[in-house]
């Protein structure tokens, strides 16, 4: 009977150990979607803060002259960098967001379609200009498009924010104030 119970409590003591391991692997979470999850909360606060700043203006009829446009861009770029005076790269784009970029730019570039990729990358890209977070995006300057290789794997961002290459780099512009958001570099292998 004792030997009985001995075997019994083994066996249990084996079945809590094999639950107990089972569970770690389940309540781990993919790294990449926690990244992901956390650019995206920041991103869409940002767009929500941007929109807030916006609403602090007046916009301008759209009866209004092209000049008045450029007006409320440029009020709404002062707005936003006395905001976000102490704004640094990876504000919007920390660490973990920056690596999962990087890789899935670098697979795209091994794929299928890789090179053609690049070349049209670097056919488009302005090449490199002094951008600082924070800082408006020269008017003078073209904006590089990002391939529909690249943009399917990356994030979905707010209508305020838009992806663009500049040389080997990635920026998070604010397509509504042309500010540079944020800068992830050496995203271009």
């Amino acid at each position: 009977m004792k030997m009985h119970l001995a075997v019994l409590a083994v066996l249990a003591a084996v079945c809590v150990t094999a639950a107990a391991s089972d569970a770690k692997p389940q309540s781990r979470v993919n790294a990449d979607a926690t990244a992901i999850a956390d650019f995206t909360k920041r991103v869409n606060d940002y767009a929500d803060f941007e929109k807030k700043l916006d609403a602090t203006i007046g916009e301008p009829a759209s009866s209004s002259r092209p000049e008045a446009f450029l007006e409320h861009q440029r009020v709404l770029a002062k707005a936003i960098q006395k905001a976000r005076a102490n704004a640094r790269p990876g504000d919007l784009c920390p660490k973990p967001m920056r690596d999962v970029i990087r890789r899935l730019i670098a697979s795209v570039f091994r794929g299928p379609g890789g090179n053609q990729t690049r070349k049209s990358i670097l056919d488009e890209n302005p090449g490199n200009m002094v951008l600082k977070v924070n800082s408006e995006y020269p008017d003078t300057a073209p904006f590089a498009t990002v391939p529909p290789q690249i943009l399917q794997g990356l994030p979905r961002l707010p209508n305020v924010l838009e992806y663009r290459f500049i040389g080997k780099r990635l920026i998070l512009i604010d397509s509504h104030a042309r500010i540079v958001a944020d800068i992830v570099e050496r995203v271009f292998p």
